[in-house]
């Protein structure tokens, strides 16, 4: 066939795209063909038929008028796309057929992807999930963020020790996204401001001599389930000015020329450069300034096409912040309107405010990214002007409201006094944007009391509380086919968009002993397949009747991986000094990455792999107990481990936690939920009812009080509680660390001596006790699996598809555009 097949409905003409990409798209003969040329081939095939609804999609949003909105984040955690592309456009089942008449299977096929390194964590993988619900809910909204050719790092473990190895995700080619090089961006970076006036005698500053980075996009296909609307991601990849410098070629300097061309590409080469130093602090500012200017530049491009003029912008754009990464829009936008439409500064400033929302996704000080001024100069000398211009006009407006108040104006000012002065990014972006919200109820709350107090009593209306939801065609129709097949058996299959339709039928199911066997058949289904991916990974043989205890994220003190860890070695001691079985066997399941330069972090994942090598070697514990940590934590081993769970630890320091996701997919896969009241948890207790949940520890408003002088002693803690002394004693010993002696002195010295600032040691006590709770509960099957499927009832209010109506419908006043609302 040399014409090419039409675009693929049925199995039969899926596998006839299949095997015309092999031969014209790749070039192979088809005997010749291996699993990965099959994966590219299908790949192609759905991306043909992705793309023509996504021009469908287009020309229904420009005759409808619509108002759009874009999504700016760093991160777009996306995993793998192929299946989900499958399911979302109605191909599943086609793709099954064609490639089993082809001799192939789906499973071995899907397994060639390797996941897009685009992302880091909760942040990322959020981003993706409301990219899936715009689509499916038929609304205009698209991504932008950076097309890295490194993900963050590959995680291998060695002796316990994390060892980060390129993540080089893009060496195998990609069959999503088309390159569009026509419409390249120009972004200006460094330079210097030269005080000019125009003809009306108004202040004119001109930047000059500047250095240009070419932006390429890259975009790729987000498919809404069912196929109508076909929504777009687009990704830039800083590019050269030019293939090199040709003046410093001409001169004789040629290694200059090519380092030159090399160092613009460096920008978007790796997802979170580290800034420990400054070359590092520099590249970070780089990429995020090149991140807005590009999505910023198109933006205003788009909007200029389709006629508007630029005072509608507003009314037509609706741009979100994810986190306070992309915060210099608020400069950026600022300067196209004034700079270069000739906007007046009053009316471009209410434009900008009307056009941007900020989400914050944390309170933790150290994650609000602060720029040092003279660099802030350095790379952006006409943003630096127009901060320092909008932080006047904001300080006086607060003046005026709190005259005399140094404080005051010291907490909200952009800019942070000090050697060098720093430019204060969350401020900023709270100053210029009209909406400020949270991602759980606690942390909505905590910002108004604890992050910008002062500008909530300026302005009350701007802050709103838009709590996470995750996607449950990803997490659970793609990652869980056997439980979402039941669920469909039993509520129809309206549930995959409205998942709500879920609560009453299994509300009164949970009560049926002959629903709740075949709920637990699925999970044990589950376990059995995520022993084997334990067995392959660790060497390590896991029961798959045991109690699967799960904490899968970032590794962080305030998640309290470590509480876990040292919990483990309690019951280990239970068993080997005590002679106390447990009442059932567990098995304890971590998985996170440590950032690179997070030391401390780093050494938790080397404690970790030292617990499970002595309780899993020691014969003594009889298989009661199992620990082990899985490497190289990504989307696709997410998908294995969260359908398997049978407690999901989400155990955060209270009022540390922004909200949390991994909670909600792991409850929406029937997981029961050990944790504090902290982010999303308070929320999913309420949906999930008190008796299905096992919460413990102190309140945020607890240890607020417990922060005060002498109000806490770690080490009071450690002396009195005889449970605490021996499991912190025994890592002063070569327990476990028999080769390595001396290796775990931190312990002590952070969680005793340095006062305990995660309060490890303040909800051992609690926390212990809860387990225990836990180990009663798992011994009633049918009391522990009516739990579960309540859990899985009440998850509706965690669909993204409820968020997302939340921001369209209070934010970004942004309506639907089903197919059938085009225009005929």
């Amino acid at each position: 066939m040399s014409v090419a097949p039409p675009l693929p409905r049925t199995g039969e003409e899926l596998r006839e795209a299949i095997r015309w990409h092999v031969r014209h798209s790749l070039g192979k003969a088809w005997e010749d063909a291996t699993n990965g040329d099959l994966f590219q081939a299908l790949g192609l095939a759905v991306r043909d038929r992705a793309w023509e609804r996504l021009l469908a999609t287009e020309k229904r949003y420009r005759q409808a008028g619509a108002k759009r909105v874009y999504y700016l984040s760093m991160e777009f955690l996306i995993g793998r796309s192929l299946v989900d592309s499958l399911h979302n456009l109605g191909l599943h089942d086609a793709a099954v057929q064609a490639l089993a008449e082809l001799g192939h299977g789906l499973d071995q096929v899907r397994e060639e992807e390797v996941d897009a390194g685009l992302g880091n964590g909760g942040l990322g993988r959020l981003a993706a999930c409301f990219l899936d619900s715009l689509a499916t809910l038929h609304l205009p909204g698209y991504g932008y963020g950076l097309f890295y050719q490194y993900g963050l790092f590959r995680q291998e473990i060695d002796n316990g020790y994390q060892k980060e190895r390129p993540d080089r995700w893009l060496h195998a080619a990609m069959p999503w996204t088309v390159e569009r090089p026509e419409e390249a961006v120009l972004v200006p970076v460094y330079g210097r401001i030269v005080d000019t006036v125009d003809r009306k005698s108004q202040y004119n500053p001109m930047w000059m001599d500047w250095k240009i980075l070419v932006g390429v996009p890259h975009e790729m296909p987000v498919v809404g389930y069912g196929g109508e609307t076909v929504n777009a991601l687009r990704l830039y990849s800083a590019r050269a000015s030019d293939e090199f410098n040709m003046e410093f070629f001409n001169s004789g300097d040629y290694v200059q020329a090519v380092q030159e061309s090399i160092g613009s590409e460096t920008i978007s080469k790796v997802l979170y450069p580290s800034d420990r130093v400054q070359k590092g602090k520099e590249l970070r500012l780089l990429q995020e300034y090149f991140f807005v200017a590009c999505a910023l530049r198109d933006i205003l491009r788009r909007f200029l096409r389709e006629g508007h003029p630029i005072a509608a912008f507003p009314d037509r754009i609706a741009i979100q912040l994810n986190d306070t990464h992309p915060a210099l829009a608020v400069a950026e936008l600022m300067r196209l309107f004034v700079d270069e439409h000739d906007v007046a500064w009053e009316r471009a400033w209410e434009m900008t405010v009307a056009t941007l929302g900020y989400t914050n996704h944390t309170l933790l000080p150290e994650a609000l990214e602060k720029w040092p001024l003279p660099l802030v100069e350095t790379v952006l000398p006409r943003h630096l002007q127009i901060i320092y211009e909008i932080n006047r006009r904001f300080l006086d407006e607060v003046a005026h409201r709190a005259p005399g108040d140094q404080e005051v104006l010291a907490r909200v000012s952009m800019i942070e006094e000090g050697e060098p002065k720093q430019v204060r990014m969350a401020q900023l972006a709270a100053a210029g944007s009209h909406s400020i919200n949270g991602v759980a109820a606690l942390h909505s709350r905590l910002i108004t009391e604890n992050l910008f107090p002062d500008l909530y009593r300026l302005h009350p209306e701007r802050f709103n509380n838009k709590t996470n939801g995750v996607t449950p065609r990803r997490w659970l129709l793609k990652s869980n086919p056997s439980l979402a097949a039941l669920l469909t058996e039993t509520a129809g299959p309206g549930w995959v968009t409205d998942y709500g339709l879920l609560r009453e039928p299994l509300d009164r199911l949970a009560e049926d002993a002959a629903f709740r066997d075949r709920f637990r058949a699925v999970k044990r289904e589950n376990k059995v397949r995520l022993a084997r991916i334990v067995a392959d990974l660790t060497r390590v043989r896991v029961d798959p009747d045991s109690l699967f205890d799960i904490q899968i994220k970032r590794i962080h003190l305030y998640k309290r991986q470590l509480l876990n860890a040292l919990h483990v070695v309690h019951l280990y001691f239970r068993i080997v000094e005590d002679g106390e079985l447990p009442k059932a066997p567990r098995t304890f399941v971590f998985a996170g990455k440590a950032a690179p330069g997070y030391w401390i972090a780093k050494q938790v994942i080397k404690l970790i792999h030292a617990v499970g090598e002595r309780v899993n070697r020691d014969t003594r514990v009889k298989g009661m107990l199992k620990c082990v940590f899985l490497p190289d934590y990504r989307v696709s081993l997410a998908e294995r481990i969260i359908p398997a769970a049978d407690l999901s630890e989400q155990i955060s320091t209270a009022g540390m936690e922004a909200s949390g996701t991994g909670n909600m997919k792991l409850s929406m896969n029937g997981a029961l939920t050990i944790g504090t009241l902290d982010g999303a948890n308070i929320e999913i207790m309420e949906e999930a009812g008190e008796e299905n949940i096992f919460i413990f520890g102190h309140t945020a408003e607890e240890l607020d009080r417990l922060k005060q002088p002498g109000a806490y002693s770690a080490r009071r803690v450690y002396e009195d509680d005889p449970r605490v002394r021996r499991v912190l004693d025994a890592f002063r010993t070569p327990l476990f660390a028999p080769f390595e002696p001396g290796i775990f002195s931190w312990l002590f010295e952070n969680v005793v001596e340095n006062h305990d600032p995660y309060f490890h040691l303040a909800d051992f006590d609690a926390y212990a006790t809860a387990q225990e709770r836990v180990a009663d509960q798992w011994t009633d099957a049918a009391g522990w699996t009516r739990k579960a499927v309540l859990n899985v009832a009440r998850m509706g209010k965690f669909s993204s598809d409820r968020t997302i109506r939340e921001y369209a419908r209070e934010i970004w006043h942004l309506a639907p555009v089903p197919p059938e609302a085009a225009p005929r």
